[in-house]
């Protein structure tokens, strides 16, 4: 029998604001969750109304303070901008962000339209960009901050059948780099946290088959499969002072897949 794991808590995180865009489900959801239990003031959009009231409530009923939330399509970069000001102006200026929204949906290169490109950039690419536009003010006015983005190793292993997911994933290290050291004049943090795969009801549902069973022995180099929470504590290592040297990098959580 395993031990149960014994998991940290970041005196720095609590009280903290934090906003996390794609946070009521999958992944998101658990970084969410996460940062609530370290008593952190969090807020988050998601496109899901019904799973997002569903965490809400969930975070409440463990005992731990209710998040902010709304549902937003992050396509839409002015509702995304507004919802990141009203959240802030109830909870103050965000010391947190953690860009987590993306689909990725399959599709061959063959099928791809201009349109269908714009609208995975729309998801997966553009919102990071505008979310950090949005926070950095008020982290400015904090004097620190931390800027997670969640990337992929999809494309690091050469995975297929989603090339637009795959240029949108492969530009985060870009954005975490490229703003670095414009960031780093403030004590503004920013890094990539790219998961493997992740065992998320959707991955699950859609995708798990024999053969991908066979492919998680073959390629991990650990046993158990990587969950949601998995990631999520790497993100909360990344948001706390523990980690207050820390910016610039990809910080790979796959069990050793790649």
């Amino acid at each position: 029998m395993k031990d149960s794991p014994q998991l940290s808590i970041y005196p720095s995180l609590k009280g903290r604001t934090v906003f996390v865009t794609g946070g009521g489900s999958g992944i998101g959801a658990a970084i969410v969750a996460a940062f609530a239990a370290q008593g952190a003031r969090v807020a988050f959009v998601d496109i899901a109304e019904s799973a997002s009231a569903t965490l809400a409530e969930q975070i409440v009923e463990q005992g731990h303070a209710a998040p902010w939330w709304r549902t937003c399509d992050v396509r839409d970069i002015g509702a995304l901008q507004k919802a990141i000001a009203d959240a802030a102006a109830e909870l103050g200026d965000f010391a947190v962000l953690v860009n987590n929204v993306a689909s990725d949906d399959r599709h061959t290169l063959e099928s791809v339209t201009p349109d269908y490109y714009d609208n995975r950039m729309a998801i997966n690419e553009r919102p990071a960009l505008f979310a950090i536009q949005s926070v950095v003010p008020g982290m400015r006015r904090l004097g620190f901050g931390s800027v997670v983005n969640l990337g992929s190793t999809g494309w690091q292993t050469k995975g297929s059948g989603y090339p637009c997911y795959a240029i949108a994933k492969s530009s985060v290290n870009g954005l975490t780099r490229g703003l670095a050291v414009e960031l780093g004049k403030d004590r503004i943090r920013i890094n990539t946290v790219s998961p493997g795969w992740v065992m998320t009801d959707r991955q699950v549902t859609l995708w798990l088959d024999d053969e991908g069973e066979q492919s998680l022995k073959r390629n991990q180099c650990l046993p158990d499969k990587l969950l949601p929470e998995d990631i999520a504590r790497m993100v909360l290592f990344l948001a706390s002072d523990d980690a207050k040297m820390c910016t610039a990098q990809e910080f790979t959580v796959d069990a050793g897949w790649t």
